[in-house]
């Protein structure tokens, strides 16, 4: 049974740094694209960044480009997120994602994704 455990969120300050991890299992690692996707309250989710199998493409959110890095160690079946410089605004619940097609050109949308994480939240605040 393939599964996606995000762990690593918590409570940080505006300008601090965070590193999310989703362990997997029960599926081939370098064989998926992995993303990570945010819901902050009230919004839909929306993709942050993702990364084909071989780790070749990677894909960003223009809004966290610079301050988020996605990384996978296949080897360890686990897919990271580093963060930093967090804004209030990064607030959210914050979800791990993998789908057997590979990553083109453009980052695909929530729905095109087959396998999710239950989500770790992140809350940006002073």
């Amino acid at each position: 049974q393939l599964q996606l455990v995000e762990y690593g969120g918590a409570l940080v300050q505006p300008g601090g740094s965070l590193r999310l991890s989703c362990a997997t299992s029960g599926f081939t690692l370098d064989y998926y694209t992995v993303g990570w996707f945010r819901q902050a309250p009230g919004k839909e989710r929306e993709g942050i960044s993702c990364m084909s199998g071989n780790g070749d493409t990677t894909h960003y959110l223009d809004s966290v480009k610079g301050r988020f890095t996605i990384s996978r160690d296949n080897a360890k079946n686990l897919v990271y997120l580093e963060i930093n410089n967090l804004k209030t605004e990064d607030t959210g619940v914050y979800y791990c994602a993998a789908d057997a097609r590979g990553l083109g050109d453009v980052f695909p949308e929530a729905k095109e994704w087959g396998y999710w994480g239950q989500g770790t939240l992140v809350i940006v605040s002073s």
